[in-house]
Parts: C-alpha cells; sequence; structure tokens
C-alpha cells in the first residue's frame, strides 16, 4: 500500500475516504492556528528555527494579550479549536499558562484547547492540562531511535516519555511523522503507523520531508508527496478513528496537495491566524512556507463534497458548514 500509485493507489485512496466516512462521516474538523513563538532550543537538522539559526532570525515571543487578541478572530471566524504552537522553549510557557483560562473564558468553555509545544516535564504539563488545556500535539517525527538520535539530537524514549505523560494526565493527543528523512527506510516507516496505535493517541500527522534553507539538510530531495499520502491513506485505513491533518507541507511541496490529502482519508484542516508581521517570522519551512487561509481550506473542503464541523472532543460538537 506504500509503494501503491495510479489505480491501485485510487483504489487504497477509496478505501481511505470510506473509512473516514464511516467514523466521522463527510465532515473535516477545522483548527485556528497561533504561532506563539519562532524560538526553540531543539537542533533539528530539518528545522529553520532550530537552535543554531536562532540568533540569526528575527525572534518573537507572543504575550498573553497578544494571544487573546488572535483568539478573538478565531472565535469570529467560528473555529472552536484554538491551537497555540510554537517552537520549544520554557520562555514562552507563562503566556501559554495565562492565555489558556482567559480563551476558554472567551468562549464560554466550549472550546478546545490544542498545544504543541514540546517536551516538558509531567509537571509543566499537568499545570497546563488545570489551566485548560484539552489537547497537545507532539510529533515522533521518526520511530527510528537512531536516525531520531541523528536528525532530531534528542533521544525518541524521552519523546515518547513525554507522550505516554500526556495521554496519563488526561490530554486527547496526537504524535505525526516526517516521510521520505534522509536515511528513513520504508520498514521504519511501517513502524511509524504501528507507533500510533501502540500509543493509543487521538491524532496523527503525516508530513513529506522539505528541505528547509538554513539547515543542514538544505540540498537535499523533498519527500515524496505519494509516499506521505500514503502514509495517511494507511493511517486511516488502520485506525479509522484517528483525526488525521491534511498538512500545508503537502502544498508547499506539490499544488494541490492538500486536495489530495482529503482524498486520501485526511478530516482535519488549519487556519493560520497568526498576525501578519509575526507569520512571516515563524520558518517552519522557511520564509516562503505555504500559509492555509480560510477561503484556501473553504474552497477545498467544499470541492471534496464535506463540510466543516468543529471540535470531536466537546461533548456536543456539531456540523458548523455555514459559520
Amino acid at each position: 500500500m506504500l509503494l501503491a500509485r495510479g489505480p491501485e493507489q485510487e483504489e487504497v485512496f477509496a478505501r481511505a475516504r470510506q473509512a473516514r466516512e464511516e467514523s466521522f462521516g463527510a465532515t473535516v474538523v477545522l483548527r485556528g492556528v497561533i504561532e506563539v513563538t519562532n524560538v526553540c532550543r531543539v537542533n533539528c537538522d530539518y528545522c529553520p528555527m532550530r537552535r543554531d539559526n536562532t540568533r540569526g532570525n528575527d525572534r518573537y515571543f507572543m504575550s498573553a494579550d497578544e494571544i487573546l487578541e488572535r483568539a478573538v478572530r478565531i472565535k469570529d471566524a467560528g473555529i472552536d479549536i484554538i491551537l497555540l504552537q510554537g517552537g520549544e522553549t520554557p520562555r514562552e510557557l507563562a503566556a501559554v499558562e495565562e492565555a489558556v483560562p482567559r480563551i476558554k473564558e472567551l468562549f464560554g468553555g466550549r472550546a478546545e484547547v490544542l498545544l504543541n509545544l514540546g517536551n516538558m516535564r509531567k509537571d509543566q504539563y499537568a499545570r497546563l492540562r488545570e489551566a485548560g488545556a484539552t489537547s497537545y500535539i507532539l510529533k515522533h517525527e521518526t520511530s527510528d531511535p537512531r536516525l531520531h538520535r541523528e536528525l532530531r539530537h534528542e533521544s525518541l524514549d524521552e519523546r515518547l516519555r513525554c507522550l505516554r505523560d500526556l495521554l496519563d494526565l488526561g490530554y486527547k493527543v496526537g504524535t505525526g511523522l516526517i516521510s521520505d528523512l534522509p536515511g528513513q527506510s520504508l520498514d521504519s516507516v511501517v513502524d511509524d503507523i504501528e507507533l500510533a496505535g501502540e500509543l493509543g493517541v487521538h491524532m496523527c500527522s503525516v508530513s513529506p520531508f522539505v528541505p528547509a534553507p538554513d539547515t543542514p539538510l538544505q540540498l537535499r530531495l523533498p519527500g515524496s508527496v505519494d509516499l506521505a499520502l500514503n502514509v495517511l491513506a494507511c493511517l486511516r485505513i488502520s485506525y479509522p478513528e484517528l483525526l488525521i491533518p491534511s498538512v500545508s507541507a503537502l502544498e508547499k511541496t506539490s499544488t494541490g496537495g492538500q486536495s489530495r490529502g482529503l482524498a486520501a482519508g485526511a478530516n482535519v484542516m488549519t487556519v493560520n491566524f497568526t498576525g501578519d508581521s509575526d507569520r512571516h517570522r515563524y520558518l517552519i519551512y522557511g520564509k516562503d512556507r505555504f500559509v492555509v487561509k480560510m477561503q484556501h481550506v473553504q474552497e477545498l473542503v467544499r470541492a471534496a463534497g464535506l463540510e466543516v464541523r468543529g471540535s470531536v472532543f466537546l461533548d456536543d460538537a456539531v456540523p458548523a458548514a455555514s459559520r
């Protein structure tokens, strides 16, 4: 299935779409993301926000007030999932901890606050959970311990410890992988798929490798979109109830990539609500990354014959196609 192309690939995608519809109906979950800082303590070889680039980057940290201002725009757009995402740095935690309960109050308690802020101690995760955070994304990136250490310069075991801590604290948890990383085998990708099931997570993403400027891997070839889409479809078929996004890296690598992500069984899309000045400094794939706007999402979802819905983690989440 991972190697399928042409008619065989279309058959895999059809099976994935059927599995999605059986679990979620003809719906796509919509998130709004606020990128709270571009500073990171980790030195991943594939990321322009890596620690060794920090001094050369135009650094920023959002305050709780600034985060809340962007959350108001998410609420006004009719979205009830607020994703606070940023580089891994303890400096931003105080602002996030202050912002989370204010966001919940803004939404009258009817909001999913989703965090993506990297490795922390269990007590730090617990404080954010107590503040009102609902869910957490922590991508394992690659399940190959050697490759993980080589590219992230940290241990896979520590990443998995964090994922298990999050699950233990009652978070709805997401992981994710990068396909076609330099040095990655196809067997390793199979391990990535199986890891999502073994952990018992609620969400999993797939991004094709994107060679980014000012990184040690900038001259490597980009990852195959077809492989990433096949991994996505395999995840959907293997674990039908996972939330699986059609990520911006698919569009960055191949025009129409996010549309193909929906065709392969994805059921989540994320709209960017970071302010203009900060958005251009959040160098996740470099300065020319693809920024997902609301109109782009609406057009893709409509073309796929789907409708937008709210969080599946809120008790009475309902379709929100006309919001």
